[in-house]
């Protein structure tokens, strides 16, 4: 049996619940007293000198200082405070390029002991086994991984085509494995706002399971929003405002505000501050991090410490990641450190910095001094290697063909809230030429589902790339993706990440910059976290050197959301240009032959 499977069940075990009585009394010792600690108290937001002590997985006692209760170890607490461990509710692990092994690695030594994790990338790409994998390869970690069933493979049914298809059925089998706690993001706004069978029925399986259905509301609002709402969906995290968030509260959705989205934070912080109290249903998550973040910064330790440093009380930060987190989850074992909960226990040094000194994890240190104290089990990923279905390509595969001498094309405006643009463009020996200011976009189905053609678009108000960028880690069927200025860089990159069998990599001038190999499912590597964080870092830099970045939306990140064909707006895929608007893909750009 895997890790975690008999939670929460295993803390009524009559024995352990008699020695934690025993020990509370003072008629035994406690396993481990964590002493001289200033306990933050997430029911009362007070912080208060308190000893703990446990009793295996379980806290059996929550206690003014006393030395004369006994144990059979001792943890020094002293001058640091103690939180209940870290609940990431909304994340995916493929984000950070790293196996579940690596991941926890990096994130149990900072506080963080609980991810709720949507592997619908692995999903994307490799279906059920892939869900499986993850499940498998999570399970024996100390790191606690609650997986949640994909519902959207792929995002938009119709426009575009993943390495998988799920329906109803699919999310039943998922629904029915012990280790899954509920629905991933249901991302298919409108299937749901429109009663599309097909979504209905998905939403429909996970009421019927009685588990999580959570939610993706991005740009909802008035009767859209209460649509989705009304279909049974209960949470979201793509907040885009201030009053975004206050409406989405206000109509009873659970909050996982993201720290993916910096640029947001200080308004949400101002609104909760305005509030003066932290509403029960604000959840903290981590949705995607970036490798070389991860490994420079941290994972959900990373967004408290920025709400706090933006003005959020730190009461309030661990609250939204710790209690609230634990009851949106049902889970009432964790999220408090009180008699009867379950040991999952972070020693912090400060409320600021929020360095974790102790990281402990069902009543067991598995972490001090920002070091794993515990080995881990790796899982090996030969099952998902290989999901690289296409042979080489040629430059000419990255071009637009049409007639005469001129051309009206249709053209995708603005790298994010994209919408429809026109423009003129010249052609050259059959061959639509980039316009000024413009950029072009390729996608390739990779999955063998369908032939590897690539359609190519054009893309305004990016600026004026000099290379190009290949990559097969792209929003949500993860097809390969290739963006650039010209046929000749474009081909050269891609077929580099053809040959690593997944992965990204950058072209200029004729010449390769920089590949990140990703093998496994084409998402992510084996490698340790040091050495693909490096490797990304050094993409980045490439990438620096050939596209203008405008922060907030003109950024690197924006290039992985491009053919995410479930948001508002005309998205690129491997069926053309989609919008899931009207549901309509249009093949080719060119609209008109002027001469």
């Amino acid at each position: 049996m895997k890790a975690h499977r008999q939670e929460p069940h295993d803390l009524n075990e009559r024995s352990l619940r008699d020695r934690a009585v025993a020990a509370a009394r003072g008629d035994v010792p406690f396993d481990l007293l964590i002493k001289g600690g200033t306990l933050v108290d997430m029911v009362t937001g007070e912080k208060r000198l308190a000893d703990v002590g446990l009793v295996g997985p379980l806290i059996a006692s929550v206690h003014e200082p006393d030395d004369s209760l006994r144990a059979a170890a001792e943890l020094d607490a002293g001058g640091c405070f103690i939180s209940p461990g870290l609940i990431d509710t909304h994340m995916h692990i493929e984000s950070s390029m790293v196996t579940p092994r690596t991941y926890a690695a990096t994130v149990l030594p900072r506080g963080v002991t609980t991810i709720v994790w949507d592997p619908h990338e692995f999903g994307n790409v490799s279906g059920l086994e892939g869900v499986q994998w993850a499940i498998d390869a999570s399970g024996p970690l100390p790191l606690r991984v609650i997986a949640l069933a994909p519902s959207c493979v792929p995002s938009a049914p119709g426009l575009e085509t993943a390495g998988a298809d799920f329906g109803p059925a699919e999310l039943e089998t998922m629904l029915a494995w012990p280790e899954i706690g509920g629905v991933a993001e249901v991302m298919n706004m409108r299937g749901v706002i429109d009663r599309d069978p097909r979504m209905t029925g998905i939403v429909q399986t996970g009421l019927d399971s009685g588990k999580l259905v959570c939610g993706h509301a991005r740009g909802l609002s008035g009767t859209d929003l209460n649509a989705f709402i009304a279909a049974g969906i209960s949470s979201d995290h793509e907040l885009i405002s201030a009053d975004d968030l206050m409406t989405k509260l206000r109509a009873g959705l659970t909050i996982e505000l993201r720290g993916s989205h910096d640029h947001l934070l200080p308004e949400f912080v101002a609104a909760l501050n305005q509030l003066g109290h932290l509403p029960q249903t604000v959840t903290l998550c981590t949705d995607d991090v970036f490798p070389d973040d991860l490994h420079d910064s941290g994972g959900l330790d990373d967004v408290v410490r920025r709400l706090v440093r933006y003005g959020l009380p730190a009461e309030w930060a661990l609250q939204a990641a710790t209690l609230n987190a634990a009851r949106r989850l049902g889970r009432n074992d964790l999220g408090l450190v009180a008699p009867g909960r379950r040991a999952d226990l972070v020693v912090f040094e400060d409320l600021k910095d929020f360095k974790a000194r102790h990281v402990l994890a069902n009543g067991r240190q598995v972490a001090a001094g920002g070091v794993m104290t515990e080995t881990m089990p790796d899982h090996p990923g030969d099952s998902l290697r290989r999901t690289m279905k296409l042979t080489a390509l040629t430059e000419n595969d990255f071009t637009i063909p049409a007639e005469g001498k001129r051309v009206r094309v249709a053209t995708i405006d603005r790298p994010r809230f994209t919408r429809w643009g026109e423009t003129i463009a010249e052609v050259h020996e059959g061959r639509v030429m980039a316009p000024s200011d413009s950029t072009f976009i390729a996608v390739v189905h990779r999955h063998g589902r369908m032939p590897g053609v690539p359609r190519v678009g054009i893309l305004t108000g990016w600026g004026n790339w000099t290379g190009a960028f290949c990559t097969t880690v792209s929003h949500d069927s993860h097809n390969l993706t290739v963006f650039g200025s010209n046929p000749r860089d474009m081909c050269l990159a891609a077929n580099a990440v053809i040959a690593a069998g997944g992965g990204m990599a950058v072209a200029s001038g004729g010449k390769l910059d920089a590949v990140l190999e990703l093998p496994i499912a084409g998402l992510v590597s084996d490698a340790e976290m040091a050495q693909v964080a490096d490797g990304f870092k050094a993409l980045r830099a490439a990438m620096d050197r050939i596209a203008p970045w405008q922060p907030p939306y003109l950024v690197f990140k924006a290039c992985f959301g491009a053919t995410l064909a479930c948001n508002a707006g005309p998205h690129q895929t491997d069926r053309g240009i989609a919008d899931v608007a009207d549901k309509s893909v249009l093949e080719s750009p060119v609209l008109e032959v002027l001469a």
